[in-house]
C-alpha cells in the first residue's frame, strides 16, 4: 500500500492544474515530487529553501492576494518551529491555508527527537479558528486534502502519516464515525490508531468511534453515543496524550462522565528504534491499550 505522503503531490497537483487559486509552497522538502508541476505552473509552485518561517509567511503573502496556499514540510518544521508566523501572519491577519504535515509524532524515529512533533495539534489549540484533519488510510488522506484546499479561505492542518489502518472509511471532513457499538464506554479512536484500538478492544462491550477531523470536535455524536454506551469516554490519539480531553469535558459538561486521555507521553524516548516500537513503549499497541482501557472501565466483555 502506498502512503499518505505518496498521495499528497499528485493530489495537490491535480488541483494546480483544477484551479488557479491554488499554489504550493515548500521548504526544499517534497520538492522533487513537484518537479513536474513546477514546470507547468512555476509561479504557484514555490521552494523558499531552508527557511521555515519564510515559508508560512510567503503562504500567508499568498493568501493575502486571493491564492489558497498549501504549505508543506515535516511537523516539527511546520507548526513548532515557525509557530510565531502561524499565529501572526496566518491567524492574527484572518488569512488562510492548508498546512501539510509528515512525519508527525514517531513515524520517523532514526531522525531524532529533531522531526517529532507530539504536541502539534495541542500547540494548534492555543488558537483560534483551526480545522485539524487526521487522516489513517491514503484513501482518507487524498479525500480531506481535497476537502482542505475546497475549504474557502479557512485555515486547515492536514496531519499525514506514515502509519495507516488497513482499510479506508468514507470520511466527510466533519464528524465522527460509529465503527463498534456498545454499553459499557466509548473509546475514540484518531486517525491510524483506529487498527490498534479495534484489536485492543475485542470481545469488550464498548461502542468505538472513530476520527479523522478532530478539530471542530464532534460533541453532537459523542454525545449520541454517550446516550447508549454510558459517560466513560477513552481517547487514543497519535500525538500527546489528552490533547482532547478538554473538547470532551466540553462536550459533556452538564453530565456526570470520566475521560482518559491516551496517547504519546511526554517522556523523550532517545532511542530511535523502529515506529511500531515507539508505539508499543508509550502503550499504543494493541496490548498496551487493552490493559488501559480495561483498567480505567472495568469494560466487560460482550454478552
Amino acid at each position: 500500500m502506498d502512503t499518505m505522503r505518496d498521495r499528497f503531490a499528485p493530489v495537490v497537483t491535480r488541483l494546480l492544474d483544477e484551479d488557479p487559486r491554488v499554489a504550493v509552497v515548500l521548504a526544499e522538502v517534497g520538492k522533487d515530487a513537484f518537479a513536474k508541476a513546477r514546470r507547468r505552473h512555476p509561479d504557484r509552485v514555490i521552494n523558499v529553501g531552508i527557511r521555515e518561517q519564510l515559508l508560512v509567511g510567503a503562504g500567508a503573502g499568498l493568501a493575502l492576494t486571493g491564492m489558497r496556499p498549501v504549505v508543506h514540510t515535516f511537523a516539527s518544521f511546520l507548526v513548532e518551529r515557525p509557530f510565531e508566523q502561524v499565529k501572526l501572519d496566518l491567524g492574527h491577519q484572518h488569512t488562510g491555508a492548508v498546512l501539510v504535515s509528515a512525519y508527525a509524532s514517531y513515524d520517523w524515529p532514526c531522525a531524532g527527537h529533531t522531526h517529532m512533533a507530539p504536541g502539534d495539534v495541542a500547540l494548534l489549540d492555543t488558537l483560534d479558528g483551526w480545522t485539524v484533519h487526521v487522516p489513517g488510510h491514503p484513501d482518507e488522506a487524498e479525500t480531506l486534502l481535497r476537502h482542505a484546499v475546497a475549504a474557502g479561505d479557512d485555515k486547515v492542518y492536514v496531519r499525514l502519516s506514515l502509519l495507516a489502518n488497513r482499510r479506508a472509511y468514507e470520511v466527510d471532513g466533519r464528524g465522527l464515525r460509529t465503527v463498534r457499538q456498545g454499553r459499557a464506554g466509548v473509546v475514540v479512536a484518531v486517525g491510524p490508531l483506529l487498527d490498534a484500538v479495534l484489536a485492543a478492544t475485542e470481545g469488550l462491550d464498548v461502542t468505538v468511534l472513530y476520527a479523522t477531523t478532530v478539530r471542530p470536535f464532534d460533541a453532537a455524536a459523542l454525545r449520541r453515543a454517550t446516550e447508549t454506551a454510558g459517560t466513560d469516554v477513552v481517547l487514543v490519539e497519535p500525538y500527546l496524550a489528552g490533547t482532547s480531553t478538554a473538547a470532551v469535558n466540553e462536550a459533556l459538561s452538564d453530565l456526570p462522565h470520566r475521560v482518559l486521555g491516551l496517547g504519546v507521553g511526554r517522556r523523550e524516548l532517545r532511542r530511535y528504534g523502529t515506529a511500531e516500537e515507539h508505539a508499543a513503549a508509550h502503550g499504543l499497541d494493541a496490548a498496551g491499550l487493552r490493559e488501559r482501557i480495561e483498567a480505567f472501565a472495568a469494560v466487560p466483555a460482550r454478552g
